[in-house]
């Protein structure tokens, strides 16, 4: 027990777990970056639609860059479970949580290819691959952005953290909501091609700050059974 008004030393195995935890950050914001810039390559020398189609057709079976977009997106995947490991004690068990439900269905997107243009309804008629990938999308960026929103209120995670996801939810919330609509009401088009392209992009951009953050964090997180 720690003498009265003396704060107790990080005992050897939470020193431990804060190394790991940093390690995993740095691992998380390697793979975001070499994921962001597989799919970049993927999508900028693919010879798909340009500003009118979807990030996914980079990946469509018969493409010369399908390989590297799967292994981007699987990257990707990976970031997002490691950024839950980098998480301190204490955060809350929704974010892990839905950080590892956004890596599995990101993994699905990428495992499951869409047919060629990426259809989707109300417009296209869409195969069951195409229903899979589009829905293993939507549900790995909802999960994302719900992991944003968690972030932003838990205090265990630190004033850096919370500044990035509360940042990156309050942008990443109206522009998902503007494409879901106008994939509705308009379905595909430059406007839903480029705001897919924002979206994903914000969250890269987050994962890849919050993984950097998570990694350069050097103060020790009490183990709270001691106190």
């Amino acid at each position: 027990m720690a003498e009265p008004g003396r704060s107790a030393a990080p005992s050897a195995p939470t020193a431990g777990g804060d190394i790991a935890r940093r390690a995993a950050g740095s691992a998380a914001a390697g793979c975001t970056l070499a994921g962001a810039v597989a799919v970049t390559l993927a999508v900028v020398a693919g010879p798909g639609p340009g500003l009118t189609g979807y990030v996914s057709e980079a990946g469509i079976a018969g493409s010369a860059h399908a390989a590297t977009y799967r292994i981007g997106i699987l990257a990707l995947a990976a970031a997002l479970l490691l950024i839950g490991a980098a998480l301190p004690p204490g955060v809350w068990s929704a974010a892990p949580a839905l950080l590892a439900t956004g890596a599995v269905f990101t993994a699905v997107s990428g495992a499951v290819t869409c047919s060629d243009g990426c259809p989707l309804p109300p417009f296209e008629r869409a195969t069951t691959a195409d229903l899979v990938h589009g829905g293993a999308s939507i549900a790995a960026t909802a999960a994302v952005v719900f992991a944003m929103i968690t972030l932003a209120v838990s205090g265990s995670v630190g004033s850096v953290v919370r500044r990035l996801a509360g940042g990156a939810a309050a942008l990443a919330l109206p522009l998902c909501a503007t494409v879901g609509l106008a994939m509705l009401v308009i379905g595909r088009g430059t406007l839903v091609g480029v705001l897919e392209r924002l979206i994903l992009a914000l969250a890269v951009l987050w994962g890849l700050c919050t993984a950097t953050a998570l990694a350069l964090c050097k103060e020790p997180h009490p183990d709270r059974s001691f106190q």
